[in-house]
Order: C-alpha cells, then structure tokens, then sequence
C-alpha cells in the first residue's frame, strides 16, 4: 500500500523544499493498493437504509426529534416493532 497527496498547493522542485510530512498531511493523503484507490468512510452496509418520503403528522413527528439526535433510528425501531420485526 502506499500514500499520495491529493493535491498541494506549494510547488516545490528542491527536495530540501518539500514539505513536512505531519500527521495531517498523512490523514488527508490517498491511500492506494497497487493501483486502486482505497475507498475511505463508513464501509457498505450489507443491509443498507432506503431513503423514502413519508408524510407523518406534526406531533408524532415532534415526539421523535424532542429527544434529541438518533430520532431516525429510534422512529425505525419503533416502526419494526410496530411490524412485528
């Protein structure tokens, strides 16, 4: 595996000109494996969420979001329940 930039916005031709390769230059270059970009982020679920719309009344709705972040997940849960899942 090896490390590439992804951009610099020096240019440099000495190598005694070269920037200093921190940490953070580390965690924001490309990773490759041979010659494939290794993807970066969450991996792929294998039971992936699908996006829908759906129209739920106001106070329902207010329920979920009062406590706060993760409302999704807990009206998800619900609705499983609900389904018997």
């Amino acid at each position: 595996m090896h490390v590439s930039k992804r951009s610099t916005k020096d240019v440099w031709v000495d190598p005694d000109d070269a920037p200093e390769l921190t940490k953070e230059w580390f965690e924001s270059a490309d990773v490759y494996d041979g010659e494939k970009l290794v993807s970066r982020g969450r991996p792929k679920s294998e039971t992936p969420k699908k996006a829908i719309s759906l129209r739920l009344d106001a106070d329902v709705l207010d329920k979920f979001k009062a406590d706060g972040p993760g409302w999704q997940g807990r009206m998800n849960e619900a609705l499983r329940k609900a389904a018997g899942l």
